[in-house]
């Protein structure tokens, strides 16, 4: 499987800019122009199969670079944030109650999805803040 690690990198990544670009797309529509066709199934679907592809590369990338959450700090700061970031969004396109909470749950999202991302680029659990 090692001999196909840059492929499986670069699927991840664009698994990472599909998911978080569906996510923020579909909370812009939805909570700013009340468009509530982003909710119907095909493109609930289409994000489901998008995340799929994303864990399974993830998962795919530890087992080859043997870095594991829980070992490895900044893996275990990224899985811990992943949480933070399915729940932020779970409110942000259903469960908020208001369009003003959604909203606010929709723009927290969308700062832990690029904290995450600084944490995966910079291999750091400090993310975007490890030069400082």
């Amino acid at each position: 499987m090692e001999e196909f690690y840059v492929q499986i990198r670069q699927v991840h990544i664009a698994a990472v800019i599909a998911s978080g670009g569906l996510f923020f797309v579909r909370g812009l529509l939805l909570n700013l122009f009340d468009q509530r066709w982003v909710m119907a199934g095909p493109i609930r679907w289409t994000s489901y199969a998008v995340d799929t592809v994303l864990l399974t590369a993830a998962l795919m990338l530890m087992t080859i670079v043997q870095q594991y959450p829980f070992a490895d700090a900044w893996l275990t700061v990224k899985v811990a944030l992943l949480g933070v970031y399915i729940g932020l969004g779970s409110f942000a396109l259903k469960r908020g109650r208001s369009r003003r909470v959604r909203i606010g749950f929709w723009a927290a999202a969308a700062g832990v999805y690029l904290f995450i991302a600084s944490v995966a680029r910079a291999h750091n659990p400090l993310g975007l803040f490890a030069g400082l």
